[in-house]
């Protein structure tokens, strides 16, 4: 598995419409709110055409390309952290993502109604991340409690934790998101918290067919919060990708192109969520098969060798690494071995972006 990401997002802002498009799931949409109650979950292949370029070039019987979950949440309201909309069921479902996709509405539209009546994204914005933030305080407060009952026998590590999580508890309380004011250090020591705030978040800002062309006052407005926030931001028509995701590839290629677009926005959101979780792509490459790897971005050779199998990593010998663009040059692996260009790295080496590699290793 790649990742995995949330979308949520007030009720009725496109959120079903998008994950429909996104995973062709024919989750249920409608004009209502919580018509989705269940989170539904789809896996979506990451788009990425260096994979079909090196199965061109080498013929495989399979290709498998890289994919990513995708969970549909219910419409969170004001209130969800005390339980309004069925809030509490949703959150949690938010705690096990890697990452989340803030659904906002972008645009206008008389025959959809808004919950508050008015389109104003930052307002939404703000709603959700108000739950997103007493959810959290929730959390560390039950935390803190729990360890200060631990800490009267005088641990001094856990008084220090006791504290720590006292100064984020009134961070929390200020309205600042965790991921903005944290160290990497501090994230990852918080781990095993699942606080909502902490995670990678993009808002997804869902256009009409003009909005696309050309960034709307609503638009501009998230892209300047998102950029406080620290936060990516992809825009897309959830309309224009439900009409793109009854069409064959071929025909949906057609169809942009026609309009005039490079990407839909479907594969801009999963290639912003790449960049969201800072993840990269490696391949392995033979006749058998030619397949897309998901990792992080810093992972070691033999830790990478460990995602396709565990006997791998613990048998690891080598790895002989070829860059995509020395393969794109080339199109050859044996012309590569031949000329010299095909690299013997070890353990240590950090795994780059595109690389294609194949695993000596002896169990």
């Amino acid at each position: 598995m790649g990742f995995n990401c949330g979308i949520i997002g007030l009720p009725n802002v496109g959120k079903s419409t998008i994950f429909n498009a996104l995973t062709r799931a024919r989750a249920e949409s409608a004009n209502y709110p919580f018509c989705t109650i269940d989170p539904n979950i789809g896996i979506v292949n990451v788009p990425d055409d260096r994979l079909y370029f090196i199965a061109d070039c080498i013929k495989p019987k399979k290709i498998t390309p890289t994919v990513m979950e995708f969970v549909d949440i219910a419409g969170l309201v004001k209130g969800a952290s005390k339980g309004e909309g069925l809030g509490n069921q949703f959150l949690s479902n938010i705690r096990q993502v890697d990452a989340i996709a803030h659904v906002v509405r972008c645009f206008d539209d008389e025959n959809v109604v808004h919950v508050h009546g008015k389109v104003d994204p930052i307002n939404d914005i703000e709603v959700i991340n108000t739950e997103l933030l007493l959810a959290d305080l929730e959390v560390l407060e039950r935390a803190i409690i729990r360890l200060e009952k631990n800490a009267k026998s005088g641990n001094k590590e856990l008084k220090e934790r006791v504290s720590f999580l006292k100064d984020l508890y009134k961070k929390c309380s200020e309205g600042n998101l965790l991921r903005n004011v944290l160290t990497e250090d501090e994230k990852a020591f918080l781990k095993e918290y699942n606080l909502l705030t902490l995670k990678p978040m993009m808002y997804v800002m869902n256009v009409d067919e003009d909005g696309i062309f050309e960034d709307n006052d609503y638009v501009k407005k998230v892209n300047e919060l998102a950029e406080k926030e620290n936060a990516k931001t992809v825009k897309i028509c959830g309309k224009m990708e439900a009409e793109l995701a009854e069409l064959d590839e071929d025909e949906a290629k057609q169809y942009l192109k026609e309009m005039g677009i490079e990407k839909s926005g479907l594969e801009l959101m999963i290639l912003e969520g790449y960049k969201l979780l800072d993840l990269i792509t490696f391949f392995t490459a033979g006749e058998k098969e030619v397949k897309a790897w998901t990792i992080k971005n810093g992972t070691t050779a033999v830790k990478a060798a460990g995602k396709i199998h565990t006997d791998i990593e613990r048998g690891f010998i080598r790895a002989e690494v070829v860059d995509f663009d020395t393969f794109k040059e080339y199109k050859s692996l044996q012309r590569i071995k031949e000329l010299g260009k095909l690299r013997l790295e070890g353990k240590d080496y950090i795994v780059k972006d595109g690389d294609i590699i194949y695993f000596r290793f002896n169990v």
